[in-house]
């Protein structure tokens, strides 16, 4: 799921088509990415979001939507003119690439806001390896999106951040922490005890939590805080969580995910039918046959003969890199952060040995998630074969569809778990970890 060195140059060159598309129309404006392309948290299929700075009476949105169409740069019927929303955008997708892309103007907000992520990344080196993996994990279950109810990445990022800034182990934070460990503590935390009805998130001055009732005070009449709510340490005030209604089932899933990952560490795991060809991470985690087929095709397209990936900075992604070496330095999670269908062996599910080396955190054990589970409903991120040039995918794939249980091919059948088990009692956490 983490980024590789191909797919930052092959998103690189979807940026330049489009800024040489702006730079044609106006010479002096200025276009920066953000977003997780900017921190380098972005999924294979994630969206590229670019911000335009210049100076016009009116937003030229629909004066940059026909140049693009006049370039085929975009798909033709993938062009849509967002002018009403609360920040108007233009959204697109590459006709070559399929990469989807979110163009807005004069918005410095987005570009604060990487910022922010870079600091935070830089202080707690476990973010990149927990947020990358919720982001995956929320994904296919349609709950990434806010127009839809779900929780959007910054929002997610913050959650992240308050959740290690207020744990109560001091060495949560530290390099050799157990990454499945707080993983598990992640989904016990916002799926199990925090209170969203009452409490608060706050960011800010080293983080704490703020009591709803306080800040309802400090709003209009008629307002009451959302159900999430997350404090926006760049407009104090502002509530980033305001449109995740669907907060509640994103608990549920968190607390699904809790139950499912305690029961896969526990003691009595190694009785497990599956145990043996199931990873821990596998049985909450899925990356698509559809999606490494992508991959797969950008690899061939955009890959470097004989050269060798660039190594894990440390535990993460690196700091915010400038816009023109992005192409080279997105790249920078291990390469055993990047394989795919690699079954792991069963030493190496065993939770104590994923504390004996910081590199080795979730992001390793999602290798084999190509294995399929009952317990993953992951919804798929389609792409269309635009041009004779562009991506080709699946041949038995289908537009609008999404997948649930289905197994990939080559996937072997668990059984065990076509049926629905009955949860006992958890364990207490920390028998867990042993």
């Amino acid at each position: 799921m983490s980024p590789r060195s191909e797919e930052g140059r092959m998103r690189m060159e979807v940026v330049n088509r489009i800024q040489n598309v702006i730079k044609e129309l106006w010479p002096n404006a200025e276009v920066q990415i953000f977003g997780s392309f900017k921190t380098g948290l972005y999924l294979p299929t994630s969206d590229i979001d670019l911000v335009v700075f210049g100076k016009w009476e009116n937003l030229p949105l629909w004066t940059l939507e026909e140049a693009l169409r006049k370039h085929n740069v975009a798909d033709e019927n993938s062009v849509k003119v967002l002018d009403k929303a609360t920040v108007p955008i233009i959204k697109l997708t590459d006709s070559f690439t399929e990469v989807k892309v979110d163009i807005s103007f004069n918005m410095r907000n987005g570009v604060k806001a990487a910022d922010l992520i870079a600091d935070f990344i830089k202080k707690y080196p476990v973010l990149p390896y927990l947020v990358l993996v919720l982001k995956q994990f929320l994904l296919q279950r349609d709950l990434n999106e806010v127009f839809t109810g779900g929780i959007g990445s910054y929002s997610l990022f913050l959650m992240a951040v308050s959740f290690l800034q207020l744990h109560p182990r001091e060495d949560a934070c530290t390099p050799n922490a157990n990454y499945g460990v707080l993983l598990i503590e992640f989904f016990e935390l916002y799926g199990r005890h925090f209170n969203y009805l009452k409490t608060g998130i706050r960011i800010t001055d080293g983080g704490s939590y703020v009591a709803k009732d306080e800040v309802q005070k400090n709003m209009l009449d008629g307002y009451r805080p959302s159900m999430l709510y997350i404090e926006d340490p760049l407009q104090p005030g502002s509530d980033v969580g305001r449109s995740s209604y669907g907060a509640m089932q994103v608990k549920q899933a968190f607390d699904y995910a809790y139950v499912v990952l305690s029961h896969a560490v526990s003691p009595i795991a190694k009785y497990y039918p599956n145990n043996e060809s199931e990873s821990i991470l596998g049985r909450i985690i899925r990356v698509t046959q559809e999606v490494a087929t992508y991959r797969d095709w950008i690899s061939k397209q955009w890959g470097v003969q004989n050269s060798t990936e660039t190594s894990c900075n440390g535990n993460g992604v690196s700091s915010t890199v400038d816009n023109q070496q992005l192409d080279e330095c997105n790249n920078n999670h291990s390469e055993e952060c990047e394989s795919l269908g690699k079954p792991r062996s069963k030493t190496s599910e065993t939770p104590s040995k994923h504390s004996s080396n910081s590199s080795s955190g979730p992001l390793s054990s999602s290798s084999s998630t190509l294995s399929s589970s009952s317990d993953v409903h992951g919804s798929t991120r389609l792409f269309r074969a635009s041009s004779s040039k562009g991506f080709q995918g699946p041949a038995n794939s289908s537009h609008g569809t999404s997948v649930t249980n289905k197994q990939h091919p080559g996937s072997k059948s668990h059984q065990y778990y076509g049926k629905k088990r009955k949860h006992k009692r958890d364990p207490v956490l920390s028998d867990l970890c042993r």
